[in-house]
C-alpha cells in the first residue's frame, strides 16, 4: 500500500501506540500505564496484574469529566507540553504516592486524587502536583503559589465529607514571580521540570521562587486569533540576563520559609532530599565548564561541596545521582554513585558519604546512559557497551568487576526496576524494547521465570496497520561511513527500488544531545523519509560531530563554533554515496527542522556545490537570538566570542546560498521565535536570494493539528520532489 500524505501526518506512527508512562503500583501486584484502546493519542490509565497477567482500565476519561485536548488545556499546559515534546491528549500523566495506594491524575488543571476506584477532584487550576511518599498530602503550585491539601477527610468526619482546604505556603506571587514552577530554562534545557520536592516523610517542601522581573517582555502576537491577540514571555536572549532563582524550605502545613544559600551559581540544576533534613543540589555558573554537587544540612544551615566536575566543553547533566539508603550495612554502607564524563565517555563512580572517590565501578571507550537501581551489592545500568547504536541493561558488582548484560535482542532496551528493595539483589523489571525490524514490545522480567509478554497485547493484533492495510516500510540499512577526519559516523539509508545512482535527500537533525541513527523501530516508520523512499528518493540520516552516546570529544567538537564541524560531516556522507554509485552528486537536497532547520541553512550556505534544494524549519538563523542556557553551553558569552558567533550565524552566510530553498516556520514559536525566520528573509531579500516562506500562523515549534501537519508534509515533500527530480 503505497503512503499519502495523511499518512505521513497522523500519529501515532505504525506499531508506536504502545502503552506509555508505566510504573508499579506500591504494593507491587499492579504495573500501570497509559494506552489508546483505538491506537488514537488519547489515552487512558490501564493496569495489568502482575500475578494473573488480568488487564483492566482503571481510570477512563469519563470518570474524570472528559479528557484534555490542545484545545481545551490551559496556557501553562499548553506550554509544558511544548517543554516535553509531548502529542498524547487524555490522560497524559498520573504518579502513584511512594508508599501507598493513593493515586493523582491531572487533568485540563483539576487534580483527581484518591485509591484507584474512589478519585475525588481536590484542586483546580494547578500547575504542578505531587504527592507526600505516604499519600496523606496533595502538594502543587497555582497561580504562582505552592499549596497543599490533605486528601482524605479527618477522622470522624461524615461520610463523603471532602478534605480540609488547601493551605497556601508562599506568599510571593507577582507579575514575574511565581513559585514552585521550574522556569523556562529549566524545562527547555535542563530537563528539569520539577519547581519543588517533598521531603522524604512528607513534613518539609523544597521549592524555588523565581523572579523574571528584570527580563524585558517579549511580546508574540497570535495573527490567526482576534485582533491585539498575544502571549507575553520574559525569555533570557543569549548574553542577557537569567531569570533569579532562590530555594527555600517550607513545613508541609505552613510557616516561616528557610531560603537556602545555594552558592554564587547562574543555574540550579537538581534538587533531592538524601534525608528529612539534608537536601542535595547540583548548581553550575554560567559557562556551564563545572558542576558542584553541594550538601545542604537544614538543621546546621550548612553546606558542603561533596564533589566537583570540570570540562574544558562542557558538563553535561544527568538524573542518576544514586543515595545509598540510610542505615544500610556492608557494602551499602553510606555514599552514593554518580555519572562522569571525566574520562571523556559517561561512566559510574562510587563515592562515600562525604564525597571521596572510592572507585569506578566501569570504564572504557562506551557510554552509560543511565543508573536504574541500586541492589544488595550491585547497581544496574543502561549503556552502549555492545553497540553505540543499541541499548541494553547491565549489571556490575558494587566490588567492581566486568558488568553483565542482562537484555538480549538487538536494540534499544529502556528499563523501568520494580519498587526498590536495598535488601534484595535480583528483582523484576519492566523491558520495553524494539529495533528496525520490531515494534515496541514490553515485556516483564522476572527472575527464574520466563518473560511475560504485556505489549502488544495477546488478545489484539499489533497496530501496524493503516486504514487497514500494512504498509511497506522495509528498514533502513545502516552504513559505517568514514569521515575526512577519521571518524567513524554512522549513517541510516532508506533506498528506494531499481538501480543507483538515485536522487538524494539528506534528512539532518545534527545537534548535541540528540541521535537520529539508531537501532530502532522509530527509524523505520519515519513516514516521511518512507514516502519519499517511495518516490524514487534516496533519504540518508547521519549522525556528525555534535551528536550524542559516542563521547565527549565527539560531542564536543562543534565547540565555540557551531555549523561547521556538522556540515563536513554530511558533506562527507553525500560524498561516500556519491563513490559508491548511490547517490547523484547533480540531484542532492536536505531538510531539517529546529536544529535541523538550522544545519539546512548551513549546508546550503557552507557546501553550496554539493547542496542543490533544502527546506529548513523552525530555524534557529542566528545565536544571539535564542536562550542562554543552550546557547551558551556551546558557543560562551557572546562578548568573548565574536568570531565564533559570527561564523555560526546563516546570516553571515546567506547570501552564498545557490540551492532552492524553502523555510517554514511556527508564527506562534515560543522556543525558536519567528524572528529568526524573518530576519533571514529580510537578509535573502537584500542579497537577491530566491527562496519561499511558508508560515503557519497558529502553530508552535512543534506543529500539532493534523491539518496543518499534512499540508506542510505536501509542501515540503512536493518541494524536494519537484527541486531534485529533474536534476540540477
Amino acid at each position: 500500500m503505497p503512503l499519502t500524505f495523511d499518512d505521513v501526518a497522523r500519529f501515532p506512527r505504525p506499531g508506536m501506540s504502545a502503552p506509555g508512562r508505566l510504573a508499579w503500583s506500591p504494593d507491587g501486584r499492579w504495573i500501570t500505564f497509559l494506552e489508546s484502546a483505538d491506537g488514537s493519542l488519547s489515552r487512558e490509565l490501564y493496569r495489568v496484574d502482575v500475578a494473573t497477567g488480568e488487564r483492566a482500565r482503571i481510570v477512563g476519561l469519563e470518570d474524570i469529566g472528559g479528557g484534555a485536548t490542545d484545545g481545551n488545556v490551559s496556557a501553562a499546559e499548553a506550554l509544558r507540553r511544548e517543554r516535553e515534546r509531548l502529542r498524547e491528549v487524555g490522560i497524559t500523566h498520573y504518579a502513584w504516592a511512594s508508599q501507598a495506594m493513593v493515586l493523582l491524575v491531572p487533568v485540563r488543571g483539576t487534580l483527581w486524587v484518591g485509591p484507584p476506584g474512589a478519585l475525588r477532584p481536590l484542586a483546580h487550576g494547578a500547575e504542578e502536583a505531587r504527592l507526600s511518599a505516604d499519600g496523606a498530602r496533595l502538594v502543587f503550585a497555582r497561580q504562582g503559589e505552592l499549596w497543599s491539601v490533605p486528601t482524605a477527610p479527618a477522622a470522624g468526619a461524615p461520610a463523603g465529607a471532602l478534605a480540609g482546604a488547601p493551605v497556601r505556603l508562599t506568599a510571593e506571587a507577582g507579575i514575574g514571580v511565581f513559585c514552585g514552577s521550574a522556569e523556562y530554562i529549566a524545562q527547555e534545557e535542563m530537563h528539569r521540570m520539577e519547581g519543588f520536592w517533598i521531603s522524604p516523610r512528607g513534613r518539609q517542601i523544597a521549592f524555588t521562587r523565581v523572579d523574571e522581573r528584570h527580563i524585558p517582555a517579549l511580546h508574540i502576537p497570535h495573527p490567526a486569533r482576534a485582533p491585539g491577540a498575544e502571549e507575553i514571555h520574559r525569555y533570557p536572549f543569549t548574553g542577557a540576563a537569567n531569570a533569579k532563582v532562590s530555594l527555600g524550605v517550607v513545613p508541609m502545613d505552613g510557616g516561616a520559609v528557610q531560603w537556602i544559600d545555594i552558592g554564587p551559581f547562574e543555574y540550579l540544576c537538581r534538587v533531592q532530599w538524601q534525608d528529612e533534613h539534608t537536601l542535595l543540589v547540583q548548581v553550575q555558573p554560567r559557562d556551564q565548564r563545572t558542576l558542584e554537587l553541594r550538601r545542604i544540612d537544614l538543621l546546621r544551615g550548612a553546606a558542603r561541596t561533596l564533589l566537583t566536575e570540570t570540562s574544558p566543553a562542557w558538563v553535561n547533566l544527568h538524573n542518576s545521582l544514586t543515595i545509598f539508603p540510610a542505615g544500610a550495612a556492608g557494602p551499602l554502607s553510606g555514599g552514593f554513585l554518580w555519572l562522569s564524563e571525566r574520562t571523556g565517555f559517561q561512566h559510574i563512580y562510587r563515592f562515600d558519604a562525604d564525597g571521596y572517590l572510592i572507585a569506578p565501578l566501569t570504564s572504557g571507550p562506551w557510554m552509560v546512559d543511565r543508573i536504574v537501581r541500586l541492589g544488595r551489592d550491585s547497581v544496574l545500568f543502561t549503556g552502549t557497551l555492545d553497540s553505540p547504536l543499541e541499548r541494553h541493561l547491565y549489571r556490575v558488582p558494587l566490588s567492581g568487576g566486568p558488568p553483565e548484560r542482562l537484555t538480549s535482542g538487538a536494540g534499544l532496551h529502556d528499563v523501568i526496576p520494580d519498587r526498590v528493595i536495598p535488601d534484595r539483589e535480583s528483582a523484576a523489571f519492566l523491558d520495553f524494547h524494539d529495533s528496525r525490524t520490531s515494534p515496541p514490545s514490553i515485556s516483564l522480567c522476572r527472575p527464574g521465570q520466563p518473560p511475560l509478554l504485556l505489549h502488544p497485547d495477546p488478545l489484539r493484533a499489533p497496530a501496524l496497520k493503516i486504514d487497514g492495510e500494512r504498509p511497506d516500510l522495509p528498514p533502513p540499512e545502516i552504513l559505517s561511513i568514514p569521515s575526512r577526519h577519521g571518524h567513524t559516523l554512522y549513517g541510516a539509508l532508506f533506498l528506494p527500488a531499481g538501480a543507483g545512482p538515485f536522487p538524494l535527500i539528506v534528512s539532518v537533525y545534527g545537534g548535541p544531545h540528540v541521535q537520529a541513527v539508531q537501532e530502532s523501530w522509530a527509524l523505520t516508520v519515519d513516514l516521511r523519509a518512507q514516502y519519499l523512499r517511495e518516490q524514487g528518493f534516496a533519504v540518508l540520516k547521519l549522525d556528525n560531530r555534535g551528536s550524542a552516546r559516542r563521547g565527549l570529544a565527539f560531542e564536543s567538537a562543534i565547540h565555540l563554533r557551531t555549523g561547521h564541524a556538522e556540515v563536513e560531516d554530511q558533506v562527507d556522507g553525500v560524498r561516500w554515496l556519491v563513490r559508491q554509485g548511490i547517490a547523484d552528486a547533480a540531484r542532492v537536497g536536505v531538510y531539517g527542522w529546529s536544529y535541523g532547520g538550522y544545519m539546512a541553512l548551513m549546508c546550503l550556505c557552507l557546501a553550496p556545490e554539493v547542496f542543490r534544494a533544502g527546506v529548513a524549519g523552525a530555524p534557529v538563523t542566528e545565536w544571539e537570538g535564542y536562550d542562554t542556557h543552550y546557547t551558551e553551553r556551546y558557543m560562551g558569552m557572546p562578548a568573548d566570542n565574536p568570531g565564533g558567533y559570527r561564523d555560526a550565524s546563516v546570516l553571515t552566510w546567506a547570501d552564498r546560498i545557490r540551492g532552492d530553498l524553502l523555510i517554514v516556520h511556527g508564527m506562534i514559536d515560543e522556543n525558536v521565535h519567528f524572528r529568526h525566520a524573518a530576519r533571514l528573509v529580510d537578509r535573502l531579500l537584500k542579497a537577491g536570494v530566491p527562496h519561499t516562506l511558508i508560515a503557519f500562523p497558529d502553530e508552535r515549534h512543534m506543529p500539532r493539528g493534523e491539518q496543518d501537519r499534512r499540508a506542510l508534509e505536501a509542501r515540503i515533500c512536493g518541494f524536494l520532489m519537484e527541486r531534485l527530480r529533474a536534476g540540477a
